[in-house]
């Protein structure tokens, strides 16, 4: 795995958090033989505590003896953070993987006031793995962070 590096922001405007979202960006990149990555993106309080699950992005389309869902577990970090428990397809939660590019997950409307960290995973099959954590408070959640490989850019505004 390829070392991260983080760009913290902070915002001195509060918003509640249903009206803040989250940017993941997926890069493009030049590799012989691209798959879309899998991506978990989750929140947990910064103290300890249960995780919340925001996004898992993953091959829904696969079937047979080797569904989509087989690889979910090499969203290692997510799924030790209680990936493994949750059912899919997540209404709300589970969609297909997603193209290289920019794509927004709100903040849920009912996220408490405190610390929490966001988390955003990839897993890329031939490809890497990478975690990008950013640190937020509610009720200003703002902030950023970006990888250098399988992930881009992750924002909060």
């Amino acid at each position: 795995m390829r070392p991260l590096t983080y760009a913290f922001a902070a915002g001195a405007i509060a918003l509640p958090a249903s009206a803040s979202t989250v940017t993941v960006t997926i890069p493009r990149l030049n590799v012989a033989e691209y798959h879309r990555p899998y991506v978990a993106v989750w929140l947990e309080p910064q103290g300890g505590g249960p995780a919340r699950t925001l996004a898992v992005w993953y091959d829904v389309k696969k079937g047979g003896q080797e569904p989509g869902t087989k690889w979910l577990s090499d969203l290692r970090a997510w799924w030790r953070k209680g990936g493994r428990a949750l059912k899919m397809p997540a209404s709300g939660v589970s969609g297909a993987t997603r193209a290289p590019g920019s794509h927004a997950i709100p903040l849920p409307a009912d996220l408490k006031p405190g610390a929490y960290v966001l988390n955003v995973e990839a897993a890329r099959e031939t490809g890497g793995r990478e975690l990008v954590s950013v640190p937020l408070t509610v009720p200003s959640p703002r902030g950023g962070g970006a990888g250098k490989a399988e992930l881009g850019a992750v924002t909060i505004r």
